[in-house]
């Protein structure tokens, strides 16, 4: 039977390592290289994306007349940029005089933990984007008069006893408060969608690339 290409790229590599090995080893550096590089270039366009749509946001919001919706996407946005700023300072502490196997693995260990820190965030920081959207429009104006107005004039001659707890009803803010709390729950799950979406492809040519190596050294 012949052997595979594959077969017998491992084998010229086990046999003659003083030929092959340099050759693969150089051809694992570049790879290695590449993807972390595409990592990195990523990850700064997209905390530039983050800085450039919230400053936009927060002046068409004060054009619009939703300006609590501005500043609170401001404020959560600049939370998440300032946090993944300082994370990425992280990958300057990974050493670089070793092989690349290593360096992978150092780099896939800096990756879990800016993951998982931003899993965490995630619960608190999507709901407070929903809550920033529903407030905003809520003290919005419309036709000279505030929306929340218009709206609470009409429910209370349409319900003379409906509870009113902050200026809103008190079923509306049971239901806003039940809305945060299931996004919350889900805010870890929602995080990991768009990091797939996003990153999903780099990441897993990285993790491909660091189990090809593994099969390699177990040979």
């Amino acid at each position: 039977m012949e052997k595979s290409i594959e077969t017998i790229w491992k084998e010229g590599f086990l046999k003659n390592e003083a030929f092959v090995g340099p050759k693969v080893t150089n051809l694992y550096n570049k790879k290695s290289i590449h993807i972390i590089d595409k990592y990195k270039r990523m990850f700064k366009i997209n905390l530039t994306a983050i800085v450039i749509g919230s400053i936009v946001v927060l002046g068409a919001s004060f054009f619009v007349g939703i300006p609590i919706m501005g500043i609170g996407l401001f404020l959560v946005s600049s939370g998440v940029f300032i946090v993944n700023k300082r994370l990425a300072k992280g990958l300057d502490g990974i050493d670089e005089n070793v092989n690349s196997y290593q360096y992978l693995l150092s780099f896939r260990g800096w990756l879990e933990d800016q993951v998982s820190v931003n899993i965490k965030m995630a619960r608190v920081y999507y709901p407070l984007i929903i809550l920033s959207v529903i407030m905003g429009f809520w003290f919005s104006t419309s036709n000279g008069e505030q929306v929340s107005e218009t709206i609470m004039n009409k429910l209370v001659l349409k319900y003379p006893d409906l509870y009113v707890v902050f200026g809103m009803p008190l079923i509306g803010l049971f239901a806003l408060v039940l809305i945060l709390v299931i996004i919350a729950l889900f805010g870890g799950k929602i995080y990991k969608w768009d990091l797939n979406m996003v990153y999903g492809r780099v990441i897993k040519k990285l993790d491909e690339l660091i189990l090809d190596m593994e099969d390699l050294r177990a040979e």
